[in-house]
């Protein structure tokens, strides 16, 4: 897979060989979707959802446009016969975050906060289990 261009400039070598490394295409790809879904969890505290709510919302409405986002650009496949598997592991992340969220406002963390600071592990945990369990390994 080759970096995205504008046409108007090819990519350079090192562009294509960057762009070529998965977990590379998985940070940037997820960063895009994790912008999104973060920002839902914080529109819902605003509007005063509890933040439970607001996670298992940012969640839901991610997890369609993340399959074929992280699916096609990611791990070259969009296969539809492995959405069960990538909704599985979006449920498995969810209750990880869900735990480590809920302990750390019990803390007494604030909630943005504790969640902006999960966010890398919950990122990582989605990657090696997209990776092996759903999409299996691509060289």
């Amino acid at each position: 897979m080759s970096v995205p261009s504008d046409r108007t400039t090819p990519p350079t070598p090192l562009q294509n060989r960057l762009w070529s490394r998965q977990f590379l295409r998985f940070l940037v790809v997820g960063l895009g979707n994790t912008i999104v879904g973060y920002a839902l969890y914080l529109i819902g505290l605003w509007l005063g959802v509890p933040y439970q709510a607001a996670l298992i919302g940012a969640t839901v409405l991610g997890a369609i446009f993340n399959f074929f986002t992280t699916g096609r650009i990611v791990f070259e496949s969009s296969a539809l016969n492995k959405i069960f598997g990538f909704l599985a592991v979006y449920g498995i992340t969810f209750a990880v975050n869900l735990a480590l969220l809920t302990w750390l406002v019990q803390a007494g963390v604030a909630k943005a906060y504790a969640q902006a600071f999960l966010l890398p592990l919950v990122v990582l945990l989605s990657f090696l289990l997209n990776k092996h369990l759903v999409f299996g390994r691509l060289p």
